[in-house]
C-alpha cells in the first residue's frame, strides 16, 4: 500500500505538478478528520509520516487513569495497566503516545478522509493552473477552438479552457472547432469553479508578442517597437526603432522577401500591417505614419499634440485613407490629432502661408509615375 501511494503522489507531482509536501498534508489532515468522525473528537491526534517511505501512523496521546472503569473516552484515556504495556514507565497521569490503526475506522470516516484528499487535489490542480496562466497574462498562446458557447468561443489551451468573448473576436474570421488559433491572454481571475481566462485576438498586443516571436532583433531588444495601432482584421500601423545603426528595423521586421510579416499576416488572416520608421520629430514621424501618401509639409505642435498636413491634391484621399482609417491609424500611432488638408484646400485657407508649409526639398517628382499608380495604392 505505500509503495502505491509514493507512485500515486510521484505521478501527481509529475503530471499535475502538485508537490508531495502538499499531499503528506492532505493525507495528515484527511486522518484527522476520519478520527474526528469515527471517535468523535481528536483533539490529542498526531499523525505520523516518513516522507521517504510513505509510512504513517496515527497517533492518540492518551492520559492514563487508575481504574479500568475511569475510561470515559476511549481516544483520551487509557487504563494505566494497559497503557504499562506499550511503556512500562507509565503511571496514573501521565501521558502515553498510542497509536491508532486507521484500518479500524468505519466507512463512512473512511469515505470523509478520501473525499477530503480529493478535495484538497482539486484545489491544489487550480492553485498550479492559475499560476501558470496568471503568469502568462500578455503572452500570446495557441489553443484549439472547441464550441460557442452563446455568442463566445471556448477554447483549449492545453490545461485550462479559455473564453474569447464576442467583443475580442475579428469581424469577419470564421471559427471552427478542431481548428488551432493563437490568442493573446488578457486577463486570468481565480474563481470557485477554477481559473477564468480571457483571451483576445483584438488587442493591438496580439500582434507585438507575434513580431516578439518571429523577428529575432524585437525578441533580443536590437529593434524596439515603439508604438502601434490597429484595427483589428482590417489593417495595424506599427512603428519600429533600432538601437543599433547597421539594423535596419523595418527591413528586420519584414525580413527577406517578406517571409517574416507575411507569417504573421497568415496568423492575422490576411490583416494588412503597415511598418514605419520611428523618429524623436513628430513632423518626420506623422509623415511616415500617413505612408503611402506623399507629404508636401507638416506643421506640429507638440504642446498641444495636434499636426496641419499638407498632401498634393491627387493624394489626399490617400492619406484620409478609405472611411479615414489611414489618417485615423496615424493619430492613434503618434498620438497627435492631425488635420490633413491638399494643396489647394490649404492656400485657400485664412491665414495660410505656403512658405511656412512647403518643405524645399518638395518638387514635382511627386507627380512622376502618378498616372494609374494612384488607385492601385489605394487598395
Amino acid at each position: 500500500m505505500n509503495k502505491d501511494l509514493m507512485e500515486a503522489l510521484e505521478v501527481l507531482e509529475k503530471e499535475k505538478e502538485i508537490s508531495k509536501e502538499t499531499m503528506f498534508e492532505a493525507i495528515e489532515n484527511s486522518l484527522i478528520i476520519a478520527c474526528k468522525n469515527h471517535f468523535g473528537s481528536a483533539d490529542n491526534v498526531r499523525v505520523v509520516i516518513d516522507k521517504d517511505t510513505c509510512e504513517f501512523n496515527v497517533i492518540a496521546d492518551k492520559e492514563c487513569v487508575e481504574l479500568e472503569d475511569d475510561v470515559m473516552d476511549p481516544i483520551q484515556d487509557i487504563w494505566v495497566e494497559d497503557a504499562k504495556k506499550i511503556d512500562p514507565t507509565a503511571e496514573i497521569g501521565s501521558i502515553v503516545p498510542v497509536e491508532i490503526k486507521s484500518m479500524e475506522f468505519g466507512r463512512i470516516a473512511t469515505q470523509s478522509a478520501k473525499n477530503t484528499i480529493l478535495q484538497k487535489i482539486r484545489e491544489e490542480e487550480r492553485t498550479v493552473v492559475l499560476g501558470q496562466y496568471k503568469a502568462k497574462e500578455k503572452e500570446v498562446v495557441t489553443g484549439i477552438i472547441q464550441r460557442f458557447v452563446g455568442k463566445n468561443l471556448s477554447i483549449n489551451l492545453g490545461k485550462a479552457d479559455a473564453i474569447l468573448n464576442e467583443t475580442e473576436m475579428v469581424k469577419g474570421e470564421i471559427y471552427r472547432p478542431t481548428d488551432r488559433i493563437k490568442v493573446l491572454i488578457v486577463e486570468v481571475k481565480a474563481t470557485t469553479k477554477g481559473p477564468r481566462i480571457l483571451v483576445s485576438r483584438t488587442h493591438p498586443e496580439l500582434v507585438r508578442k507575434l513580431f516578439e516571436s518571429e523577428v529575432s532583433e524585437i525578441a533580443d531588444g536590437t529593434v524596439e517597437i515603439m508604438s502601434i495601432a490597429r484595427e483589428a482584421g482590417s489593417r495595424t500601423k506599427m512603428a519600429v526603432w533600432s538601437n543599433n545603426p547597421d539594423v535596419d528595423p523595418v527591413g528586420a521586421c519584414v525580413g527577406m522577401n517578406g517571409t517574416r510579416v507575411n507569417a504573421i499576416v497568415d496568423e492575422l488572416r490576411g490583416e494588412k500591417i503597415d511598418i514605419i520608421n520611428w523618429d524623436e520629430n513628430p513632423g518626420i514621424l506623422i509623415q511616415n505614419a500617413l505612408s503611402p501618401a506623399k507629404i508636401v509639409a507638416v506643421f506640429a505642435d507638440p504642446d498641444e499634440k495636434t499636426a496641419k498636413v499638407v498632401v498634393p491634391d491627387y493624394q489626399l484621399s490617400l492619406a484620409i485613407g478609405k472611411e479615414g482609417q489611414n489618417a485615423r491609424l496615424a493619430a492613434r500611432l503618434t498620438g497627435y490629432k492631425i488635420d490633413i488638408k491638399s494643396e489647394t484646400q490649404a492656400k485657400d485657407a485664412p491665414g495660410f502661408r505656403y512658405e511656412d508649409y512647403v518643405d524645399d526639398e518638395y518638387d514635382e517628382e511627386y507627380e512622376e509615375g502618378y498616372e494609374g499608380e494612384y488607385e492601385e495604392t489605394e487598395e
